[in-house]
């Protein structure tokens, strides 16, 4: 395959791993069997995100509302998630990638915030490729944790209420540190954001693709990437004064 054109390739990549759960179903075993399925395809669309000169990466790996599903299955992707630290963050770190979780971490029992923490620390130095995993992570939770930041400094006396503006406001959210999101990718079939970055996702462009999790590789964020690049985005504008800028 041919490298995409840098001014084609989006910047930052979000992506909804939607579909393990029907991927194992299909083939009569558990969903943990789904779950550790896709490890696998994380694995494949970071390195793809390396070559294709993709600047970050953010993950929907479990979401605030994963809590209310059955505790063998919570307890199942708990396991996965320590064994996915203890193998790979090696390996993410030689490839030059910085590893960062966002969403409430204090929701995860204390040995696993350590080996989060632990991973943030090794590979912090890197710049090569910024990988997010989101986990106990949603949107309104986190517009409503930047809210509360901007309050405390209003409270603190650091800031006025008529200077929190939208710019101001964003410097709280997660990934405010970041290039803005480009391509929101959800794969599985299913048509909505599910409280996945929704400040973040003000602008992106939306690609829906029926592949289930495990089964999306190098061709299919290749898919992704090129239908972005055929995109007009005008940012509320129109296309004759795109063109002009342009």
């Amino acid at each position: 395959m041919t490298k995409a054109k840098a001014s084609q390739v989006p910047r930052h990549i979000a992506i909804v791993m939607d579909g393990n759960g029907r991927w194992a179903k299909a083939r009569h075993r558990p969903r943990s069997f789904g779950h550790n399925a896709g490890r696998k395809a994380v694995r494949a669309t970071i390195e793809s995100c390396l070559r294709e000169g993709v600047q970050a990466l953010t993950l929907f790996a479990f979401s605030s509302e994963n809590w209310q599903r059955p505790q063998d299955e919570v307890g199942a992707l708990m396991t996965l998630f320590v064994r996915a630290l203890d193998k790979e963050v090696e390996e993410l770190h030689g490839h030059g990638v910085r590893l960062r979780f966002i969403g409430d971490l204090g929701a995860f029992d204390e040995p696993l915030r350590e080996r989060m923490q632990a991973a943030m620390a090794r590979t912090a130095g890197n710049s090569k490729l910024q990988v997010n995993i989101a986990v106990s992570y949603g949107g309104r939770w986190d517009i409503v944790q930047a809210a509360r930041q901007a309050a405390a400094a209003v409270a603190r006396g650091e800031l006025r209420v008529d200077e929190i503006d939208e710019s101001r406001l964003g410097e709280w959210m997660s990934l405010a540190e970041l290039p803005p999101l480009d391509l929101f990718i959800r794969t599985g079939g299913e048509c909505r954001i599910s409280n996945f970055l929704l400040w973040q996702a003000a602008y992106a462009e939306l690609y829906f693709t029926e592949t289930l999790w495990p089964d999306f590789d190098q061709a299919c964020l290749r898919q992704a990437i090129e239908d972005y690049a055929r995109r007009e985005r005008r940012y509320g504008r129109t296309g004759e004064q795109i063109a002009t800028v342009s």
